[in-house]
């Protein structure tokens, strides 16, 4: 943990300043893994400990009350039956709204009704939504999601995935970065042995890059 506070701490000394808030990325390199003998991929949701500065915006398919306490809870934006319906007949919509937002979480009636609409746009991404069963504590939900980044990967040897934001403290996005490769290594044939390198970057600047025995 010492080590991955000095990583990011050396990414964020090594950035330019902009004009904008920078998110830090984490990269894993990845070794020992053959792709020819059996098919490899992750696409995991992490919850990390601290909730970004800028959170990953968030889409809920909910109808009457769940989707009333949704807006309540200030999520990026709600769908509800009608709209799903026009959505029908708007495939450059669907698509646009596959593309805006990173969670989508669902009624888990409506998602038979996604899986037609959505399914061609959010599948490939592995965004299809998590389903709500009744009485959800959506709110509850929400608030995690507002924490959560996205690890996903197919036959490559790189994972990255986004663990802060300028605004956030070292300590917090070294946390961050920890929550993401220990729940990587669980997912790993041979845990940790198959990180090879740990690297960090802000959004537009140098990479900080150190062999995972190192960190």
């Amino acid at each position: 943990m010492p080590k991955l506070v000095e990583i990011v701490k050396k990414a964020r000394e090594s950035a330019k300043k902009r004009n904008f808030s920078q998110s830090f990325d984490l990269i894993l390199s990845l070794q020992d893994i053959d792709f020819k003998k059996k098919e490899f991929s992750i696409n995991e949701v992490v919850f990390l400990p601290y909730a970004f500065t800028n959170p990953s915006p968030i889409c809920v398919f909910a109808s009457g009350d769940m989707a009333l306490r949704a807006r309540n809870s200030g999520v990026d934006r709600v769908i509800e039956p009608e709209e799903l319906d026009k959505l029908m007949t708007s495939k450059r919509e669907a698509r646009k709204i596959a593309q805006n937002y990173t969670f989508f979480l669902a009624e888990a009636p409506l998602m038979p009704r996604i899986g037609k609409i959505f399914g061609p746009y959010l599948g490939p991404k592995g965004k299809m939504p998590s389903p709500l069963p009744p009485n959800a504590p959506i709110e509850n939900i929400i608030a995690r999601y507002r924490s959560a980044t996205r690890v996903r990967t197919k036959n490559q040897l790189t994972i990255s995935c986004k663990i802060g934001d300028e605004g956030m403290s070292d300590d917090k996005i070294a946390e961050n970065s920890q929550a993401v490769i220990s729940a990587i290594e669980k997912k790993l044939p041979l845990g940790s042995k198959n990180i090879k390198n740990i690297i960090v970057k802000l959004t537009m600047s140098p990479v900080v890059k150190v062999p995972a025995i190192e960190a």
